[in-house]
């Protein structure tokens, strides 16, 4: 029990008032006291490591051999300290909280009680507001804790629900506000074409491989996944829903909601790797949900995804530095036990959907993370011939810039344009196809659609690591894991990446070498699984 009963604020921990972000957001009543929630703590390393070097290097080998942790070595050597979880749940018990899972390998600990309990316990005050995304509980300020276990909690969530995630997908429009175009729109392509213009390996299909995927919201027809891949003469993969949370796999019928990012994830990925086990992660749309989400998929020792899509998220400015602190922890955990974490850049430009300044999407900020930019791709008979970053007048534009959260990374230290600007990390590492106007054929709700948006790159880019994967496999080599270390290290003329030297998302222009806009371009999967270490097929 804790003995200490001063209380301090948690560090990072605090929130803006929703109306001050969200412009349809009003405040409706104080919280139902007698209401029953769960919250999330999520505790720090037992053995935090100094920094990102430390990590980085457990991941690679001294020889420079990647030898992974197992997930049961990775708790060991990162998990919870098991006295930390006892005062937690001491600190429970005083109040009146119910421990409904306490999870050291995930570092994390589920209390339930009533909000009244709960805003005691935490020293919070929960309002219900509404808006155009539906009714939510949100507080505003830090979260607070004793004295003695501050030190302990990286942040908790749950307390505060407010949607936290936007889908980065975009749907071809053939006139503004006239619905959704048809394949017969515009230049598109089938995931398939993508593949073979970026020149992906061949007689590789996936087969043994797992890729899993985060959505938060809709779902997706078993007789679309069935319809789609027969139409394209491709074996229709194995897809499974994972609950987290209570959430399900829920289409809603509209291919523009979030059925649209599901759907999308599902059928660019599973068209690159169709024999691959594809599972979908559904978690609630917030903050806790995301930290839920991505620890369900690290630590899951029944599916074992060796490559994460996340197609999802949210300006920096609007998460709390504790979270971010926190996901990026479950990111370098990932890299620990060879898993490659795939997020998309967004779809707003240089401002990333705010107002004013310069802005960069998270979790694809994250330095455990490869961040995923956007081009618009023209090609004939086969073959590229224009390729430039993604910024369409009608609206949308790769997401990219310079954190204002995370620090420069040490291998992204060599990259010239980041060391005469800020030292924060850049964003995006990599590229591919977003544009809508050349865009993806999609089967969403029983509709042929147009999708693009950096959406399209992070399952894209999923799919490609996916058959390296499984050529590394053939060699008997462990999987690529974290990609970021790997590609900055790569020579100049290693031909692994098609450079974007066109183009503007606002605020930065694209140029020789790595840029704001679209990281080193985009994939020439072919010489980037033989510079990652594969084998001949």
């Amino acid at each position: 029990m804790s003995q200490n009963h001063a209380y301090v604020a948690i560090p990072g921990t605090e929130r803006t008032a929703p109306t001050e972000l969200m412009p349809h957001a009003q405040a409706v009543s104080p919280a139902e006291p007698n209401e029953r929630i769960q919250v999330t703590v999520v505790l720090r390393p037992e053995h935090a490591e100094q920094d990102e070097h430390a990590a980085q290097n457990r991941a690679t080998g001294e020889s420079g051999q990647r030898a992974y942790l197992s997930r049961e070595e990775l708790a060991a050597a990162r998990g919870a300290d098991p006295a930390a979880i006892a005062k937690i749940e001491a600190f429970a018990h005083q109040h009146g909280l119910a421990v409904v899972e306490a999870n050291p390998a995930k570092r994390t600990v589920i209390l339930s009680g009533t909000v009244a309990a709960l805003s005691n316990a935490f020293k919070v005050q929960l309002t219900h507001y509404t808006s155009n995304e539906g009714r939510f509980r949100a507080r505003s300020g830090p979260v607070m804790a004793p004295a003695d276990l501050a030190p302990l909690i990286q942040t908790v969530v749950g307390l505060d629900n407010r949607p936290q995630l936007h889908p980065r997908f975009r749907a071809l429009e053939p006139h503004p506000g006239h619905g959704v175009a048809p394949h017969a729109a515009g230049t598109s392509y089938t995931p398939v074409e993508i593949a073979q213009l970026y020149d992906f390996p061949a007689g590789l299909d996936g087969s043994g491989q797992s890729i899993g995927i985060l959505e938060f919201g809709g779902g997706f027809k078993s007789s679309d996944i069935q319809t789609y891949f027969t139409q394209l003469s491709l074996p229709v993969p194995n897809v499974t829903a994972v609950s987290v949370d209570g959430a399900t796999n829920q289409p809603t019928g509209d291919p523009t909601s979030a059925d649209g990012e599901v759907v999308l994830d599902i059928e660019v990925c599973g068209a690159i790797a169709p024999k691959a086990h594809i599972v979908v992660y559904f978690a609630p749309n917030s903050d806790q949900g995301f930290i839920n989400a991505i620890n369900t998929a690290i630590h899951d020792t029944t599916n074992h995804p060796s490559v994460l899509s996340i197609s999802w998220g949210a300006p920096e400015a609007q998460w709390t530095p504790a979270t971010m602190q926190a996901i990026d922890q479950a990111f370098q955990d990932a890299a620990l036990v060879g898993v490659t974490v795939f997020c998309a850049s967004g779809d707003n430009g240089s401002k990333d959907g705010m107002p004013t300044g310069r802005h960069v999407d998270f979790p694809a900020s994250s330095p455990n993370a490869t961040g995923c930019g956007g081009t618009t791709l023209e090609s004939a008979g086969g073959t590229i011939t224009r390729e430039v970053v993604w910024h369409d007048a009608g609206g949308g534009a790769t997401g990219g810039g310079i954190s204002a959260q995370f620090p420069l990374p040490s291998w992204q230290a060599q990259v010239k344009r980041l060391r005469r600007t800020r030292r924060g990390r850049g964003v995006p590492d990599v590229s591919g196809d977003a544009s809508p106007t050349t865009g993806y054929q999609v089967l969403v709700d029983g509709q042929q659609l147009v999708f693009g948006g950096t959406s399209a790159v992070a399952p894209l880019w999923a799919g490609l690591i996916t058959l390296i994967n499984q050529g590394k496999q053939a060699g008997q080599q462990p999987p690529v894991g974290f990609l970021n270390p790997l590609i900055y290290g790569l020579p100049v003329n290693s031909g692994a990446f098609r450079d974007i030297t066109s183009g503007t998302n606002g605020a930065y222009r694209a140029g020789l070498g790595w840029d704001s806009c679209t990281g080193w371009g985009s994939p020439d999967g072919s010489e980037l699984g033989g510079a990652l270490g594969m084998g001949g097929t």
